[in-house]
């Protein structure tokens, strides 16, 4: 039974992908280079992606979008900069925390690129503020690392799909069904949040393609 429903997780899992691909082909998705990418990572925690552009402005104004100078700077110049995106001076904070972690831990972000992901990932895990989202998103955008992200957009498609792994087991289901190639996880990690957002966020349930796949 339980190789009966994997089976059958994986089958529903290759089938969405190819329908999120054929309805948006190649689309753009984070162009920011890897400390950007990182400092999003934190930045977009409960807040809209617009409030993260509008905090990147400014801390790119400031000359602070990159860890080194994320390091160095007063932490209450942080909080103004990022104000915009709310919980600010916990996300100053936990902003800092991945600055100590990159500069005094990995040597810098060059550095940091060099260590292998298994063992990148468990060290983005023990920095304060950051979960297996956050960790994912700066592997798989910043790093351009096979790294699957699972966040509620996936979560909400796969369970109309009819998906029935559980959240903790969906990133190794999506892994097992693409290709090992960085981009491929990009394009699909963006198509689904599209396809959230134009569906899913408006409760446009009727007429939903995903849902068909629930049967």
């Amino acid at each position: 039974m339980l190789a009966s429903s994997s089976g059958n997780n994986a089958t529903k899992a290759k089938k969405l992908v190819g329908i999120l691909t054929a309805r948006f082909g190649e689309i753009p998705w984070w162009p920011g280079d890897t400390d950007e990418v990182m400092i999003g990572a934190i930045l977009t925690q409960q807040t809209r992606w617009e409030n993260v552009v509008r905090a990147l402005a400014i801390l790119k104004d400031q000359g602070l979008c990159s860890m080194q100078a994320l390091y160095s700077a007063d932490p209450r110049v942080i909080e103004d900069a990022v104000r915009c995106t709310g919980f600010y001076r916990i996300k100053a904070r936990r902003l800092k925390s991945l600055a100590v972690f990159v500069v005094e831990t990995c040597g810098g972000t060059v550095r940091m690129a060099t260590v292998p992901t298994p063992k990148l990932r468990a060290g983005l895990l023990l920095v304060n503020g950051i979960g297996e989202e956050t960790a994912d998103s700066i592997l798989c955008y910043g790093f351009s690392r096979p790294s699957f992200v699972i966040d509620a957009y996936t979560e909400r498609i796969a369970r109309c799909a009819g998906i029935t792994a559980p959240r903790s087991a969906l990133k190794t289901l999506f892994e097992s069904v693409l290709a090992k190639d960085p981009h491929v996880y990009h394009q699909t990690h963006a198509h689904i949040v599209e396809y959230a957002k134009g569906w899913c966020t408006k409760k446009r349930c009727d007429g939903c393609r995903i849902m068909a796949l629930n049967g």
